[in-house]
């Protein structure tokens, strides 16, 4: 899928950003979590808290809070749709996609609802909001490969 989308493709992609926004997945608390994360974006006051359990060499659970923008928030809700219950080998890769849509030229397919985001990048300075929580989860991957041994 190409950047340049036509105005029913826009819309569309509007509705599953607002969806997700107003709709949040995985909001909340996780307890117990293995690794929590803070992160923020201080050029427009998005703030995140990502909470990652891990187990098996799975992310067994993952949950956000915080406040910000349409976009930050859509896509950490986006973001612990698309990760939940999957490898943390798998998660690790689909962030790696998600990274490259974002800052590469040309689209990324076989992301699903996630490419609903390629639109912020017509807007360079939302991009580190789309970004912001996806950095914090490659973090906690790194963070937390301790949580593999738990049961």
């Amino acid at each position: 899928m190409a950047v340049g989308f036509s105005s029913v493709d826009d819309e569309l992609f509007r509705e599953i950003i607002l969806d997700h926004y107003r709709n949040p997945r995985h909001k909340g608390g996780l307890d117990p979590a293995d690794v929590t994360l803070e992160a923020n974006n201080p050029l427009c006051g998005d703030e995140i808290l990502l909470s990652l359990r891990l187990r098996q060499g799975a992310v067994e659970g993952i949950a956000f809070s915080g406040r910000g923008c349409s976009i930050s928030q859509a896509s950490a809700s986006m973001m612990c749709d698309s990760v939940a219950g999957k490898p943390t080998d798998e998660a690790s890769a689909t962030v790696q996609r998600f990274r490259d849509m974002m800052l590469a030229e040309g689209g990324v397919d076989g992301l699903g609802d996630l490419e609903a985001l390629q639109g912020v990048k017509r807007y360079p300075v939302r991009v580190k909001c789309a970004l912001l929580p996806w950095n914090a989860l490659l973090q906690g991957l790194a963070d937390g490969s301790a949580g593999e041994n738990r049961p």
